[in-house]
């Protein structure tokens, strides 16, 4: 399967502080692919710097072959790569139309092109179209968190990331949002993944990498890594963490 994304030793840090080291990791083409890790091991940084919003002090990212390590985020949007940051990001005191606008910036559509778009999104969230003219601020954590989403698919992205999507909603809401990410996988999004609940991530992920203190300690396959030491020892900080090796038995840290 072909790579959509490819990070290569990147490192990136705030100021003189040091976050990611060495991270190397790739999203399949077509696939889920998450990250997981505990709260400070550098997942959102990463997001951050793939989307452009930190420059890199060290190593490449490419995006379907092309090197975006140095570009400008509205490029890197033009490209077909959107993030829906954790907090969701909206405009509280704009309406849901207006939000759902703005995922359009940039994208240079015509107005029949924009209204499919649209009708594509709220066929996908049916309560939004119910929403269409309220406040965002008034909604519903789930339905900012659908609204959220919703903007960033305006673009129709090629790779979609979400950091935290279900933070702060019931299990109901997060079922349908896990849902929703499958569904677009099979509509052919490609997605990755940044998730605190490693359960409900390892149900619908492909591939998963395991982030501890900025360095990629392990990845595999859903079935390798589900109640592996490697995942006790992202989130638990086990001293028993074999870090060279992969949950599954065949290699894993990258270095």
């Amino acid at each position: 399967m072909i790579d959509a994304l490819a990070i290569s030793h990147l490192c990136v840090g705030y100021g003189h502080v040091g976050v990611l080291e060495d991270v190397s990791l790739s999203v399949r083409q077509g696939a889920i692919t998450a990250l997981l890790g505990s709260n400070g091991a550098g997942k959102t940084t990463l997001l951050k710097a793939v989307s452009g919003l930190l420059k890199p002090a060290g190593g490449s990212i490419t995006f379907l072959g092309d090197d975006i390590t140095a570009a400008h985020p509205n490029r890197i949007v033009r490209a077909g790569l959107t993030q829906v940051p954790e907090g969701r990001g909206l405009f509280r005191q704009q309406s849901v139309r207006a939000n759902l606008d703005l995922g359009l910036y940039g994208c240079g559509l015509s107005k029949r092109e924009e209204r499919e778009r649209l009708d594509q999104v709220l066929g996908l969230f049916p309560v939004l179209a119910e929403r269409i003219n309220s406040v965002a601020g008034v909604l519903s954590g789930g339905q900012q968190q659908m609204l959220a989403i919703g903007q960033a698919l305006m673009s129709s992205p090629k790779l979609l990331m979400l950091d935290e999507p279900s933070l702060g909603l019931a299990p109901v809401i997060v079922t349908q949002v896990m849902d929703t990410l499958v569904r677009l996988r099979s509509e052919g999004t490609t997605i990755l993944l940044v998730e605190q609940m490693v359960e409900r991530a390892l149900e619908i992920a492909d591939y998963a990498y395991v982030l501890q203190s900025g360095r990629v300690m392990g990845h595999g396959t859903p079935g390798e890594l589900a109640g592996g030491e490697l995942i006790r020892a992202a989130y638990l900080g086990s001293a028993t963490a074999r870090t060279h090796e992969h949950a599954g038995g065949a290699a894993a840290a990258i270095s």
